[in-house]
């Protein structure tokens, strides 16, 4: 499977956006004592793919995005599960601690991101 620079670049884009997200959601949490809900990668891929889904609805054709990317997405997010799980294992284990949401989002798309670079290769 081979992503544009483009797609790349949105992916990124997307992956910023719920990483911020869920900094600010664990600020509001935090300010009302609400404790952090465990989160794993499989969660985050998932909610990479939901929020594709709604991009493609709403901006797809406008932005570049094509047809089958979802599709392409959620193969490319299930041959890859293992490999980003077993990297965002790795990274949290060097930080000895529970990771927030925000970090697990972001060692998980930056292992994904990994993986499709290894790919192209």
């Amino acid at each position: 499977m081979r992503f544009t620079g483009h797609l790349v670049g949105l992916l990124k884009a997307y992956m910023v956006d719920l990483v911020e997200q869920a900094r600010q959601e664990t600020q509001a949490n935090e300010s009302f004592g609400f404790a952090p809900a465990p989160y794993r990668p499989d969660q985050a891929l998932s909610d990479l793919l939901a929020i594709l889904d709604d991009r493609i609805e709403s901006e797809g054709v406008q932005v570049g995005l094509p047809e089958d990317f979802l599709h392409q997405m959620w193969t490319l997010c299930n041959e890859a599960h293992a490999y980003v799980r077993e990297q965002v294992w790795l990274e949290s284990s060097l930080d000895q601690g529970t990771a927030c949401k925000a970090t697990v989002r972001e060692m998980t798309y930056r292992a994904l991101l990994d993986y499709i670079e290894k790919q192209a290769d």
